[in-house]
């Protein structure tokens, strides 16, 4: 939910960074960390493989430091910069083609909701009895 909330109108972040979500598919993403026991989704780019490539060849931590620090992740979600930086996204953005509003996101999820419970598991329940 994740990263649909921060494709929306109302998340304060770089529209390329939400029309980069609307384009990436759930492949579109990297584990990074894995060899430290600390993994993190974010958006594949150049930052991201090189950090995976050198923690995956045995490197440690420090020789990583500067390409995931916090500084270069805000300058993706302030300047646009895809490649600034690494940044958190999940592979639900494979699920997500456009950028409304909070308020129809909500409106969303709550009527998929609704036709999940009055349609599908009530007709489920009806079955077992």
């Amino acid at each position: 939910m994740g990263t649909r909330f921060l494709c929306t109108v109302a998340c304060p972040v770089h529209q390329r960074v939400k029309e980069q979500i609307v384009a990436g598919s759930e492949l579109a993403t990297e584990l990074i960390f894995r060899p430290l026991r600390n993994t993190a989704r974010v958006a594949s780019n150049s930052i991201s493989r090189k950090v995976v490539d050198i923690l995956g060849a045995g490197g440690e931590f420090a020789e990583v430091r500067d390409l995931v620090a916090g500084a270069r992740g805000r300058k993706v979600f302030e300047d646009g910069d895809l490649e600034a930086g690494i940044w958190s996204v999940g592979m639900g953005q494979g699920l997500i083609d456009d950028i409304p509003t909070v308020r129809e996101v909500v409106r969303r999820i709550v009527a998929e909701a609704e036709d999940l419970i009055s349609g599908r598991l009530a007709a489920a329940t009806r079955r077992d009895h």
